[in-house]
């Protein structure tokens, strides 16, 4: 159902049907299926791509689970900050981009019926939407949390398990994810061009603004390896996260060794 009310609403967007975006109070939480079940980050069962059936599916299961949430915090971003003055082409951008993560769900969860599988067969996290609650008031801060950490990150992992999937022979779903990536470094380009966009608007630097809301709105740390060449794609340079990562280095090895 969110998929189609998505394309739908896209659809309507695109061509004038619906022509303003008007002002609202999101849900703390959007709608779910019943299933999957969520669990803590840490009670999550470990999966590997490729290789065996199940090892599969569990990969495209957490995959589906991920573009769903794309596809809520997309329309959120749309939602929650329709009033910061932002122009059309903004909403342009981010229903493109809502409309492509359904887009992602779709192909995930039919490439999983392929497999005798489901999305909601298996549990999964609910670490991605902790992610909206903590910048839900924070226009900066969800903007550069979501696309240029989170959706970066994916840029950073997606190559190997196309790869794994490649060896193991699964070329349908292996097709899937470079489907996925490609797309992904358009996200990650939005999100960088409206990051900057607001940070001149506002007067702020952005590499400085950008590092200094990762460190105050993500609870986690930025880890490389980097995919830098899929980063510059998108035009997001190595200056915005790199010493991120090299302070967390930095600090663990300045940290004495353990009595």
């Amino acid at each position: 159902m969110k998929v189609a009310l998505t394309h739908a609403a896209a659809a309507a967007w695109r061509g004038g049907d619906l022509h303003e975006i008007g002002r609202g109070s999101p849900p703390a939480r959007p709608a779910r299926p019943e299933r999957p079940l969520l669990l803590p980050p840490r009670e999550m069962p470990k999966r590997r791509a490729g290789g065996e059936r199940a090892s599969r599916v569990a990969l495209l299961h957490a995959l589906a689970h991920i573009e769903l949430n794309a596809i809520d915090l997309a329309w959120d971003l749309i939602a929650r900050f329709s009033g910061e003055g932002l122009p059309r082409t903004f909403f342009d951008d981010w229903v493109a981009v809502a409309e492509e993560e359904a887009t992602h769900h779709a192909l995930l969860s039919t490439r999983l019926a392929e497999l005798g599988a489901a999305y909601g067969d298996l549990p999964a996290h609910d670490g991605l939407w902790e992610a909206a609650a903590a910048t839900a008031h924070a226009f900066l801060a969800r903007l550069a949390v979501v696309p240029l950490v989170l959706e970066a990150r994916g840029l950073d992992v997606t190559p190997e398990m196309i790869s794994r999937l490649d060896r193991a022979g699964d070329e349908a779903s292996a097709a899937i994810l470079r489907r996925i990536y490609r797309d992904e470094i358009g996200h990650v380009a939005v999100g960088c061009r409206w990051f900057e966009w607001a940070c001149a608007g506002r007067g702020l630097p952005a590499v400085e603004t950008y590092q200094e809301m990762v460190r105050h709105h993500f609870k986690g740390v930025l880890k490389p390896p980097f995919n830098a060449v899929g980063r510059a794609a998108a035009g997001f340079g190595a200056a915005f996260y790199e010493p991120l990562a090299s302070a967390v280095s930095g600090a663990r090895a300045a940290r004495p060794p353990a009595a």
